[in-house]
């Protein structure tokens, strides 16, 4: 069994926050049960029993949201209690947290830091683009609390990751944003195209990012990253680091840039499982971690086909130059074509213009010509 990942929300989808684009709140609203509340702490412990006598090697726990930090910090002293109770096989143990950083204390950054978890910050860009579309849940803007929690995080010493959702208005202002990281001196970025709907049309919402925004966003992007390879100053920015190692014969390790979903387990706060965030509806439910053990879960993966069909591509996909590199986009993004079993990313397009521009470059880092 390889090592596992495991995605957790403790706080189903509550958040302290209200966000225009939220994709999780979307895909609640698509079921017959919105919210399940918080995690209990039996529930947790069935969790990381089945998964951490499971595993080999290596388990990966990460919790997301809503807000996961509304569960309190007891709820993770008992996480670490029971991950102690049951690593009977001492396999590594990673926990990561995603926050939206806009209640984050002095008594959450000496807990994370004490107990080596690695976190992601939401944070879109400069004050403008931010608060365009992540407010509080009075309406006000988020930015200067979320700009204060890195600042705790800095001072605690705490690794971090910058995640920045890339809509339409972000998307116009590359630059400011780059530059705006740089003066923050944060170093780790990951952007992340920003969703429309599950099953609804492209373009509805003001927030809905076009695939030429976004294939002008990556280029720009791109080129502010490279001027600064030359100058051995680079951020680590997910994607691009993949791209390379994807040219270097390296498998990548975000699951949307692999071209075929990967094996997670996705938990709700009642226990339920579900093989990908993007995919927390009725229908794709696989068990429940307090009622149901693992190879039940992984048969059920099978049974609905889950992994398999995100290996349905558009034909001309395989056509494409750029099929190595892109290998058909994520499955959450894909559109179906007229062809039954076929299906073409939405950001193809974006795909195209950006290694269309940047692919050259992006091999001179492969090998080595240029150092990362």
């Amino acid at each position: 069994m390889p090592p596992i990942s495991v995605l957790i929300k403790p706080a189903s989808g509550l958040c302290n926050m209200s966000c225009e684009y939220c994709f999780y709140c979307d895909e609640a609203q698509k079921r017959q049960q919105e919210s399940y509340g918080f995690m209990t702490e039996e529930t947790l412990k069935n969790v990381i029993r089945k998964t951490m006598l499971h595993a080999e090697g290596a388990v990966s726990y990460i919790f997301q949201g809503g807000e996961p930090t509304l569960r309190g910090i007891d709820f993770y002293k008992k996480l670490l209690e029971f991950q102690k109770k049951y690593n009977k096989n001492r396999i590594n143990v990673m926990n990561s947290l995603q926050t939206n950083g806009y209640d984050v204390n002095e008594e959450w950054c000496e807990f994370l830091k004490k107990n080596h978890f690695l976190v992601g910050l939401s944070l879109d860009g400069t004050k403008e683009c931010h608060d365009r579309y992540r407010h509080s849940k009075n309406g006000q803007g988020s930015y200067e609390r979320v700009l204060q929690t890195a600042k705790r995080f800095d001072e605690y010493e705490i690794p971090y990751n910058i995640l920045t959702v890339v809509n339409q208005k972000t998307a116009l202002h590359v630059k400011e944003i780059y530059e705006n990281y740089s003066r923050n001196g944060w170093k780790y970025q990951q952007y992340i195209a920003c969703l429309d709907p599950l099953g609804e049309e492209h373009g509805n919402h003001d927030y809905a990012l076009s695939p030429e925004a976004y294939g002008e966003f990556l280029i720009q992007l791109f080129n502010l990253w490279y001027d600064d390879c030359l100058k051995n100053k680079q951020p680590y920015i997910r994607r691009f680091y993949n791209y390379v190692g994807i040219l270097a014969g390296r498998l990548p390790e975000s699951c949307d840039q692999r071209g075929k979903c990967s094996i997670q387990y996705v938990v709700e706060a009642n226990g339920d499982v579900f093989p990908c965030d993007f995919y927390m509806l009725d229908e794709y439910r696989l068990g429940n971690f307090n009622y149901v053990r693992i190879p039940e879960i992984d048969r059920k993966r099978t049974e609905i086909g889950f992994i398999e069909r995100s290996n349905m591509t558009d034909a001309k996909c395989k056509e494409c130059p750029y099929y190595s590199l892109c290998r058909g986009g994520c499955y959450r993004t894909r559109d179906m074509c007229k062809n039954e079993g076929e299906c073409l990313d939405y950001f193809c397009k974006s795909y195209q213009m950006f290694f269309q521009e940047c692919q050259d470059r992006l091999r001179k880092l492969a090998e080595g010509k240029v150092i990362i």
